[in-house]
């Protein structure tokens, strides 16, 4: 089956938003990825899946290494601004250092990373794999920094969202009797 970007069955997935950096043949840009995930402890490892036409993909094809630059709360125009226009045609950087957004450079990568995000990771190719039409990039974490005063922002159906209110985890009641219930139904 195939899916259009648009597809409404598709925008039940909440995800985070992550401003991929990276610099190569295309010179230093920043994207917007919403497949942005962290998928292993040990070794620290992030996957970034982006659209194999993307000037980003040629730079961390070139480079083998890009940046991972969580999205705050307030960088809704940073991410409309680096999703909404190809690294191609836009000087991205040029354009966000205009707007007042403070880029520094990575420490064990050549790569711009951002100010105020709410992680940056700075990694290394060690996995490239096309998968339909996207490459899907899996980088080993050379360098984080997280400022866990900085919410995250969320993205829902198109559009951006700040993180609500916390759901509690079960009860010790609701937690025993999911235990009562698991051991119910152990497999012998």
């Amino acid at each position: 089956m195939d899916l259009g970007w648009d597809d409404r069955r598709t925008h039940q997935f909440v995800t985070n938003v992550g401003l991929i950096t990276s610099k190569g043949p295309n010179g230093p840009n920043v994207m917007s990825a919403e497949w942005t995930h962290y998928v292993s402890y040990a070794p620290s490892l992030i996957v970034v899946n982006i659209s194999s036409k993307d000037a980003t993909a040629e730079n961390i094809s070139a480079s083998k290494e890009f940046g991972v630059n969580l999205a705050a709360q307030d960088h809704n125009v940073i991410c409309s601004i680096a999703g909404g226009n190809s690294g191609h045609d836009i000087d991205k950087i040029a354009a966000l250092n205009d707007l007042g957004v403070e880029f520094y450079d990575g420490k064990t990568i050549n790569v711009p990373m951002i100010n105020g995000a709410a992680m940056n990771a700075e990694c290394q190719v060690i996995q490239e794999t096309p998968l339909g039409d996207h490459t899907m990039f899996v980088g080993e974490v050379q360098e984080i920094l997280a400022d866990e005063g900085v919410l995250p922002l969320v993205y829902h159906n198109g559009k951006y969202w700040k993180l609500g209110d916390e759901v509690a985890k079960p009860s010790q009641q609701e937690r025993d009797k999911i235990a009562g219930l698991i051991a119910k139904h152990k497999k012998t």
